[in-house]
């Protein structure tokens, strides 16, 4: 039944993608596969943005955390969540109007060219090898958390699981394009929110968990039970994850794809009311799993499966089916989006500027889907090798290069009029280059996050290098008048 429960929600995502295919056939090519024209809704540009930033390390990475380290792990979702809402209030508004007043810009990258009205490729170069080499390592979590659901459920080898999970994801993303992805990420959306509320619910009504077996079996100091006595380091890495948001390019292009820039508010209250009961939810989840662990229940090697083993003991078959559907739905709904926007920044950003200026419509649109086709193999060469570590750590590494390299770029843009081209390319290279020196030979020290040392390098560097460039021309500062009109907003 489980697998019967599993198979009626695959049927449903590919169905989306065969629809979107054919609606799709006439339209406006590039923009509508990788914008879906600006032609969103609020509560689906929403429940997109929430449910691609949410992959499996929701269910399966975030859980597996807390009940491997503590309760010391909360901090990360306490920053999430603090991130979520001032994503949403500070940039979501002005990033569609900018990005509509920057010669319509579909792509991160294009939107940060076109702010500078320059055709330099530099900078879009950069950007894409950045996408390329994070969103790789992000779709591979996504898959990895994809495959341990399937063989959790069926007597299959992961080989198999991580094929048929890839293949699927590939399949919806290859067809639809964007409108596909963010109707898919809706949907998925709603089923995360109702099986993170559902389980703890049904612990809680019945089960008797003691809080006290949080100390039975775990006692050593690498464990809080207390979030308030975790080490210093720890609360602040928790709480920098926030700062990932501001440069999270599959995030950043719902922003982009919205109909009206009026509709964010609305888009904003259900992004921040989904995100807060989520990770509330999660935090929960691995906080019961932590005392059923104590008590003997589930095996203290399964960190990253509790919500699976949870679920497959206490619920009938077909709703565990289901319940495990929104494990895959958190990693299809990042998966897809990932796949899209590291596609759509190498046709747009590589392809068209600067290997077939030319290219037509059509051609670009199946580039695209060949750019799609490509990461998805590598992301499962990946997770197949086996060395591909947790998901937890590979969405760190990820959220990490994001944030440092785009974040203080994405802001400086937005809010600064005297910005300039060449601080944007200094600062995204910059905190490329600390995060990931940090990461490598830092973090291990001092057990900060690397995203801290790398935004603040990428904020400083920005400024630094604009101060000493000559200042922005007539054009570029009509578009930053032309952005902060409020006659854009309807």
């Amino acid at each position: 039944m489980k697998i019967f429960a599993l198979a009626l929600y695959f049927v449903a995502m590919l169905t989306i993608g065969v629809v979107f295919f054919f609606k799709a056939k006439n339209a406006n090519g590039e923009k509508e596969y990788f914008l879906g024209g600006r032609s969103m809704g609020p509560w689906v540009t929403a429940m997109s943005a929430q449910a691609s930033d949410m992959s499996g390390w929701l269910l399966m990475g975030l859980p597996g955390s807390i009940l491997a380290a503590g309760l010391g792990k909360i901090w990360i979702a306490v920053g999430l969540a603090i991130g979520t809402a001032l994503n949403w209030i500070i940039l979501a508004k002005r990033l569609r109007k900018f990005s509509k007043a920057a010669n319509d810009s579909i792509t991160l990258p294009q939107y940060l060219s076109n702010r500078f009205a320059t055709t330099n490729p530099t900078l879009r170069i950069v950007c894409a090898v950045v996408f390329l080499i994070s969103f790789t390592i992000y779709v591979a979590s996504a898959f990895k958390a994809g495959m341990d659901v399937f063989t959790s459920v069926a007597d299959i080898q992961p080989e198999t699981a991580l094929i048929i999970f890839a293949v699927i994801v590939l399949v919806y993303t290859f067809l639809g394009g964007f409108k596909a992805v963010c109707w898919t990420d809706f949907f998925q959306g709603i089923l995360m929110l109702v099986a993170l509320l559902a389980v703890p619910i049904i612990i809680k009504l019945t089960q008797n968990l003691d809080p006290k077996a949080l100390e039975i079996l775990y006692n050593e100091s690498a464990f809080t039970t207390n979030p308030f006595k975790a080490p210093p380091s720890e609360i602040i890495s928790g709480l920098v994850w926030g700062l990932g948001y501001f440069g999270m390019p599959h995030i950043l292009v719902r922003f982009m794809s919205i109909e009206k820039p009026s509709m964010i508010k609305k888009s904003a209250t259900v992004s921040i009311v989904w995100v807060i009961l989520t990770l509330g939810a999660a935090c929960i989840i691995a906080y019961f799993g932590r005392m059923m662990v104590g008590m003997g229940t589930l095996e203290v090697a399964s960190q990253e499966l509790i919500f699976i083993s949870i679920v497959n003991k206490f619920f009938p078959a077909f709703i565990a089916g289901l319940l495990l559907s929104a494990i895959i739905a958190a990693s299809m709904s990042t998966a897809d989006s990932q796949l899209l926007v590291a596609s759509s920044s190498f046709t747009s950003d590589i392809y068209k500027s600067v290997i077939k200026k030319n290219a037509t419509e059509k051609e670009l649109l199946w580039m695209g889907r060949l750019v799609v086709v490509i990461i998805s193999i590598i992301a499962y060469i990946m997770v197949a090798s086996g060395k591909c570590g947790t998901i937890m750590n590979m969405v760190e590494n990820a959220w990490g290069l994001f944030g440092a390299a785009f974040g203080p770029v994405v802001i400086l843009s937005l809010f600064w009029k005297r910005f300039t081209y060449s601080g944007a390319v200094a600062g995204i290279l910059a905190g490329a280059i600390v995060d990931i020196v940090w990461l490598v030979w830092i973090k291990g020290s001092t057990g900060i996050y690397e995203i801290l040392p790398g935004f603040i390098a990428g904020l400083l560097v920005s400024v630094i290098v604009t101060l000493i460039s000559k200042a922005p021309s007539k054009e570029i500062c009509d578009i930053y008048d032309k952005a902060t009109d409020n006659s854009l907003d309807d």
